[in-house]
């Protein structure tokens, strides 16, 4: 039986960071990261992805002081580009007064939709820089929010798709359990030129409305998932000038270390596993997916 040092091992293995994968001959991009939920140093981070082959990341803002954040770090190092919104979820935080929500004083908002609009402002600031190449994510979520912050979040929606028409940014698009509600707004408002679905959840029958209106489609580590066969189905009829990758990281690890910490260098995991659901040659795909973030986010 082994010890209780033993079990605490177990458990630290469970816990740490899967190792280096085997490099990418042709570099991609992770299309949406958290580097500032990630451990270690950004420098850390990136030189790790590039020893792997994954020499540029997108990095993702969720709130105003993550979107600052992502802003100033994608000024700093020429391989990160920004994108910088409200996630579905912080727009309800903020319109009911939400002690954690944002202010440009520094206090705490008062709410409701003042402090919406004034927290748009911020986010439609950040997005004129030029570093920052996405608005998002942005979307809706009906998991983690009921239906008392719909309306919230449908506002913020629309906010942030005129604010990527404006500034001429890509639209990257976080879609849970809302795939109905997501694809009308889009339709009512118009979507930007360049659209990204984000951590793609939809199916076969979503992926060929996406590939009609020329939205990319991103995939995450959770393809992987042995109960994500809708992912794969999708995957798998997308048009190949349409499929970028990502991590999401730290969260949607790919198997076989889902529940360990992700990260930017697990890409090539990702990259691998959607090149055998397509039955496609590894470096034909990471060619692809290189020029279609590129194209994706205009850098």
């Amino acid at each position: 039986m082994p010890s209780n040092a033993d079990h605490s091992r177990g458990d630290d293995d469970k816990k740490a960071a899967p190792p280096l994968p085997a490099p990418l001959q042709v570099p991609v991009a992770d299309s949406h990261t958290h580097l500032d939920m990630q451990s270690g140093t950004v420098e850390e981070g990136l030189a790790k992805a590039a020893s792997v082959g994954v020499t540029t990341v997108v990095q993702v803002g969720c709130d105003i002081k993550g979107s600052q954040w992502a802003a100033e770090i994608a000024a700093a190092h020429a391989t990160v580009h920004a994108a910088v919104a409200l996630h579905p979820n912080e727009a309800p935080r903020i319109v009911h007064g939400d002690p954690d929500g944002w202010s440009r004083q520094g206090a705490r908002p008062a709410g409701g939709d003042a402090a919406l609009d004034e927290a748009l402002a911020e986010i439609d600031r950040l997005a004129a820089l030029p570093q920052v190449k996405g608005v998002g994510e942005t979307g809706l979520d009906y998991f983690r929010t009921g239906p008392e912050g719909k309306a919230a979040q449908e506002r913020s929606f629309r906010a942030h798709i005129e604010i990527a028409k404006r500034h001429g940014k890509a639209l990257v698009i976080h879609d849970r359990d809302a795939h109905a509600d997501v694809l009308r707004i889009l339709k009512e408002e118009g979507a930007p030129e360049r659209t990204v679905f984000h951590c793609y959840s939809g199916d076969a029958e979503m992926a060929g409305i996406c590939a009609r209106e020329g939205y990319f489609m991103s995939f995450a580590g959770n393809v992987t998932f042995k109960n994500a066969q809708n992912l794969r189905d999708a995957l798998a009829v997308a048009p190949l000038e349409l499929v970028l990758v990502e991590t999401d990281a730290p969260f949607l690890t790919p198997a076989p270390y889902r529940g360990r910490p992700n990260a930017p260098y697990l890409v090539p995991v990702t990259v691998r596993a959607m090149a055998a659901v397509r039955g496609a040659d590894e470096d034909a795909l990471a060619t692809a997916l290189g020029a279609n973030t590129a194209r994706a986010f205009d850098y």
